[in-house]
């Protein structure tokens, strides 16, 4: 399996009130990347597959902000989180 072809995963955390912007929170290739996507599922948070977004995620240090130039593109995968969590809210009532 070449590089190109292993599994990237990335994390990120946002604390609204706290942080400015999302954080990296774990980021990983192969084995790595496959628990945190494990972790994902277990705690029920959503999973969004966008290898180029993950690219230049995983060019970030854990802990830093992603860089202004991707607040458009998380925004909108948070957006869709949100709506993901509003209707998960209302199945379960």
């Amino acid at each position: 399996m070449t590089s190109e072809q292993r599994k990237k995963a990335v994390a990120l955390t946002y604390v609204s009130g706290s942080d400015q912007a999302p954080r990296v929170s774990a980021k990983g290739e192969g084995e790595i990347a496959q628990r945190i996507i494990d972790q994902a599922k277990l705690h029920d948070i959503p999973i969004q597959e966008d290898p180029a977004l993950v690219s230049m995620l995983g060019k970030l240090d854990l802990n830093q902000m992603i860089p202004q130039e991707l607040y458009q593109t998380v925004a909108e995968i948070f957006a869709f989180i949100y709506t993901i969590d509003e209707q998960a809210g209302k199945k379960n009532s």
